[in-house]
């Protein structure tokens, strides 16, 4: 109950509103934060089935208003997946952009026309006026129009004839290309890969889940009956507790030293950029959300750091030929553990600050 205070000019007792404190602030905005961001997960499950730590990176993504690269083989709901993320969303907005070699920049952006009847040229928005933009086979498009993407994606933005037009919040690109067929294509440049946030891959699901596919999809898609369950401002308010999320120093500074540990990899020629740190942080933190969490733990980041620094690592010809032989996912698999013997985890036994009477509190 709130402590009246004595207005000694007027001889009147004044109420006080309660106060809220900090941390009770804090805990409210993660429970509501965490209740959103499982609804949402719950629906897309409804459409895409057993791929529920998928569809977390992706929403980790969203939440950090970051764009995705799905590097997987066709037939493996890409599509799905970003429909029902758009579905998911009151008033939210896909589109899909299928790559070739002739697609032109303006396929993307979009072109003023002239319009006989006004006597004036009139702007057409391209696909990538979108909420939810699915850029499907994006390696098969040239690199002039790949480039098109750049702006959009880094400022979330397209300039064309000299105007520049913002584009619609929230504003998420998944964009996919095929890991085993290179005939015709134009591989990513190091820049472009690193404006993606994350890179993922969704896999095949297992036998039950396929053969409920089977099921499910004999007469009407699932995506037919999606309802939305949360609107654009519940994304803009998961963005914004993901923020709040509270992060240790010493997680910090380890984060930094993971980064700074692709540098000096011997099978890297060139390293992780900042991009890359504040990539990982971000991305540790909506994770973190999404567990319910309010602070950040070293699994966030362990979890993370192939998906977030992977695609951001330029690999010696050496290291590629091994992957080849041995599987992209292995190879990768122990570059993180090499990077990890270099930058050890707080408070294990590697760690140079490690005194024996316990971890470091994070």
């Amino acid at each position: 109950m709130a402590t009246p205070i004595r207005d000694t000019a007027a001889d009147t007792i004044l109420p006080v509103e309660p106060v809220v404190s900090d941390a009770e602030g804090a805990h409210e905005r993660v429970t509501r934060a965490s209740e959103i961001a499982r609804r949402f997960l719950d629906n897309i499950e409804t459409v895409v089935y057993g791929k529920r730590q998928e569809i977390e990176v992706v929403l980790t993504a969203l939440m950090c208003g970051g764009h995705v690269l799905l590097e997987d083989v066709p037939g493996t709901a890409k599509t799905v997946l970003a429909r029902a993320v758009a579905g998911s969303i009151a008033g939210a907005t896909p589109s899909r952009i299928q790559c070739t070699p002739d697609l032109q920049p303006t396929d993307v952006t979009g072109l003023s026309v002239f319009d006989q009847k006004t006597r004036d040229f009139e702007f057409r928005p391209g696909p990538i006026f979108a909420n939810v933009v699915l850029v499907d086979e994006i390696n098969r498009a040239t690199p002039k129009t790949q480039s098109a993407l750049l702006e959009a994606m880094a400022e979330e933005q397209v300039t064309v004839d000299g105007i520049t037009r913002e584009l619609p919040e929230p504003f998420l690109v998944l964009a996919t290309q095929n890991p085993i067929e290179y005939e015709g294509t134009f591989p990513l440049p190091e820049a472009q890969l690193d404006r993606f946030f994350l890179r993922a891959a969704l896999g095949y699901p297992g036998v039950d889940d396929e053969v409920r596919i089977l099921e499910e999809q004999r007469f009407v898609h699932p995506l037919e009956s999606l309802e939305p369950v949360v609107g654009i401002e519940d994304v803009g308010l998961l963005r914004d507790a993901a923020k709040h999320i509270y992060v240790d120093d010493v997680l910090h500074r380890w984060v930094v030293e993971l980064v700074r540990s692709t540098r000096q990899h011997e099978s890297v020629v060139i390293g992780s950029s900042v991009r890359g740190s504040l990539a990982l942080e971000r991305a540790a933190r909506a994770w973190a959300l999404l567990d319910g969490r309010g602070y950040v733990v070293p699994e966030d980041v362990e979890r993370l750091f192939v998906p977030v620094l992977a695609h951001r690592v330029v690999f010696t010809p050496s290291f590629v030929a091994r992957a080849r032989a041995t599987g992209w996912s292995d190879a990768v698999d122990d570059f993180y553990r090499s990077c990890l013997a270099i930058a050890p985890r707080p408070g294990s036994e590697e760690d140079p600050l490690f005194d024996g009477s316990g971890p470091r509190p994070v």
